[in-house]
């Protein structure tokens, strides 16, 4: 499963696609072919409890009529001129959308980058489970532990081929490798869960088995005995792993199409500060090995590196081409291809690192929270109100005292960025990135 995916017929097959839309009437076209393959292997005490494999082949084709469109998806199997003509049909008696059309000729790829985003290293599904077993028994190894969730390994790959109308035809693969365990430590009414993982485009770079579980141990049972803090004013350090969903709220506030929905909480703020003047924000699609790295996007646009916010300014947006055409704007090939629709999206985003370690940052606070996990949906991004679940580590006198779990953290999206300080501790290794955060001025509710 980890030989190169051969595209040749899923070139000829979008080729054929976007052809026969033309011969059925259309406009204009594009099409998308996807090939995946996987391989996965999930452990719980020591014995196997899952091994799964999967191939698809999906393909996608978007027809335009004037101002019309619509599109239909299949698998690579489907007659071609019958998918065709059932997504001519479909537009000839669509509503107008003055917005869709194809991306403008001159912002095509027509040198897409190599990216250096896949990886020929052949993992058995023996080894999957060697490195699944491996992670469960350093962390079931770590005193304390006491259970096991379980622990999985997988490898993969991802061929896309993308073709249109007005002469773009490009292709690029991507493989990923993953690592995961999940453990519980105490007993009874005291247990508590944690996890590690790590995920890689390339299988070389993915921690060690060993480490991973030991590391998921460790956290589990640093947890223990966790207990309610008062509620009150407080300050928030956030671990970079719930940092990196502050991130995604950020990004999801400066995508194009919910600014056009007038559905964020940023949009009249293009070139206004929207954070503290220590945060710079980026976006880069073409970054070598990136997580969320490709040579171009999900309509032939190659997107270039941006500087989305600059020293806490607002200066781009996310776009793909009808989000830019409904702002009066310009795509910046951020769009991205979900089956036959395309919307804008971010790639290799990251909160660009400060200058303060972490650890300065916990030894400047007399008293605060330092959190390592935050659950349920308490973010509305129409008003920027965030309240979320929290666990993690109360703060005393620069130290991390002891546990705390069953709590809410709440502010609005809008103080916490002119409120956000970064630490200097950035790992790119993943598709959305950041630092350790500190966020002066949350509520915290507790006991």
């Amino acid at each position: 499963m980890n030989q190169p995916i051969d595209s040749r017929s899923l070139v000829e097959l979008v080729a054929r696609l976007v052809d026969a839309a033309k011969g059925a009437g259309a406009d204009a076209a594009d099409a998308v072919a996807v090939r995946s393959r996987s391989t996965s292997v999930s452990v719980r005490l020591g014995k196997v409890e899952g091994t799964e494999a999967s191939e698809s082949d999906d393909v996608s084709l978007r027809v335009f009529i004037g101002k019309k469109v619509a599109s239909v998806s299949a698998n690579a199997s489907s007659d071609a001129a019958m998918l065709a003509e059932r997504a001519v049909a479909m537009a000839r008696v669509s509503p107008e959308d003055p917005w869709q059309g194809l991306a403008d000729e001159g912002l095509l790829a027509r040198s897409p980058k190599n990216l250096d985003l896949f990886d020929a290293t052949e993992v058995s599904a023996d080894q999957l489970r060697e490195d699944a077993l491996a992670m469960e028994e350093a962390a079931m190894a770590v005193n304390g532990v006491s259970n096991s969730s379980g622990a999985g390994a997988s490898a993969g790959m991802g061929g896309l081929v993308l073709a249109t109308s007005h002469g773009f035809l490009g292709e690029y693969v991507a493989s990923r490798f993953s690592r995961s365990a999940s453990v519980i430590a105490g007993e009874g009414t005291g247990m508590e869960r944690d996890y590690d993982y790590s995920s890689r485009p390339y299988f070389s770079d993915l921690d060690a088995p060993a480490d991973i579980g030991r590391s998921a141990g460790e956290r589990a049972v640093r947890r223990l005995g966790a207990r309610k803090a008062k509620t009150g004013p407080v300050t928030v350090i956030y671990d970079p792993r719930v940092a990196r969903g502050i991130a995604g709220h950020l990004a999801g506030a400066i995508n194009g199409a919910s600014v056009a929905r007038k559905t964020s909480f940023l949009r009249d703020r293009m070139g206004q500060p929207i954070a503290s003047a220590g945060i710079t924000i980026t976006d880069d699609p073409l970054r070598m090995r990136g997580q969320a790295s490709r040579p171009f996007d999900g309509e032939g646009v190659e997107g270039q590196p941006l500087t989305l916010v600059e020293a806490g300014v607002l200066r781009h947006w996310l776009l793909s081409t009808s989000a830019a055409r409904e702002l009066g704007l310009e795509t910046n090939g951020r769009g991205s291809r979900a089956a036959s629709s395309v919307s804008p999206s971010s790639t290799n985003l990251a909160i660009e690192p400060g200058d303060r370690s972490p650890q300065d940052m916990i030894r400047s606070l007399k008293s605060g929270f330092y959190v390592t996990e935050v659950f349920g949906q308490g973010v509305n991004m129409v008003t920027g109100e965030y309240s979320r679940g929290a666990s993690g580590f109360w703060i005393e006198n620069g130290e991390l005292a002891w546990p705390v779990a069953e709590v809410t953290i709440a502010a609005n999206l809008k103080e916490m960025f002119l409120n956000m300080v970064p630490a200097d501790d950035l790992d790119r290794n993943y598709g959305t990135a950041a630092p350790t955060l500190l966020i002066e001025g949350m509520t915290l509710a507790g006991e």
